[in-house]
């Protein structure tokens, strides 16, 4: 078995992680260090075990076995909102935004600021909102425009500005480029980049190894739900990593 090296001071520390769906044994004996300030790809074909075990990250699946450790203590993460009181943040695929509501409430979805009890601080949130976008240093055309009628890469953004307004430190995106193009795959590659240089620990699913040797610090591996190796960006080439996923030499 393939094991992940040893980090102290890593912010997520998981070891043994494993999680079977009936007879399906989806995740099996995988060790995972994420580190702040580092950006971590996993990669994998389909059904290597990557949503799963971003799942347990994310307290959307409890592991069966394994234990999972953040800044040195055990916890069982239940549920995302207790993940999002670890500092443990997800952007799914689906980026789960409403269409219909403006940008500001997309960012704050069901954690709007309140006045007198009941009413919504309009004012406050789109100040917030106002902190978040400058913060990230993205082109957004206004606080007001609704989600809709963003591009894909600003959607992107939108999502990736509500985990890191959530207390978000680690902030694990799930094939952030899929669905975009050129450019707007690069500015989403650049925004990954700067939440780095900012301090946060990234996790990057992808599929795409241009995307990943563009950002990854180290490239962690999964076939048929067990850990093949963890390699360093510079101590390993797209090929090697590609031989790793499938399993066999690629002529």
């Amino acid at each position: 078995m393939a094991t992940e090296t040893t980090t102290s001071s890593a912010f997520v520390q998981g070891r043994g992680l494993s999680k079977s769906f009936g007879h399906v044994r989806a995740l099996q004996d995988v060790d995972i260090d994420i580190n702040e300030g580092e950006i971590l790809a996993i990669c994998g074909d389909n059904g290597a075990g990557k949503s799963t075990l971003t799942k347990i990250l994310s307290g959307v699946h409890q592991p069966d076995k394994g234990e999972l450790h953040v800044q040195g203590q055990a916890v069982r993460i239940s549920d995302p909102h207790r993940a999002r009181e670890l500092g443990i943040a997800t952007v799914f695929q689906n980026l789960a935004l409403v269409d219909v509501r403006d940008v500001a409430s997309n960012l704050f979805l069901g954690r709007e600021p309140v006045r007198w009890r009941f009413f919504v601080d309009r004012r406050k949130m789109l100040a917030d909102a106002q902190k978040v976008i400058s913060d990230l240093r993205v082109n957004i055309p206004s606080l007001t425009v609704e989600a809709g009628q963003l591009s894909g890469g600003q959607r992107q953004s939108i999502a990736i500005g509500r985990a890191t307004s959530q207390n978000g430190r680690i902030i694990i995106m799930d094939e952030p480029t899929a669905a975009l193009g050129v450019k707007e795959s690069r500015k989403v590659l650049d925004l990954i980049l700067r939440l780095k240089a900012d301090g946060n620990g990234v996790v990057v699913i992808s599929h795409n190894m241009r995307h990943v040797f563009s950002v990854a610090d180290r490239i962690l591996v999964l076939r048929r739900g067990r850990l093949v190796g963890v390699k360093h960006k510079g101590e390993t080439t797209p090929d090697e990593i590609v031989k790793m996923i499938v399993g066999v030499d690629i002529l």
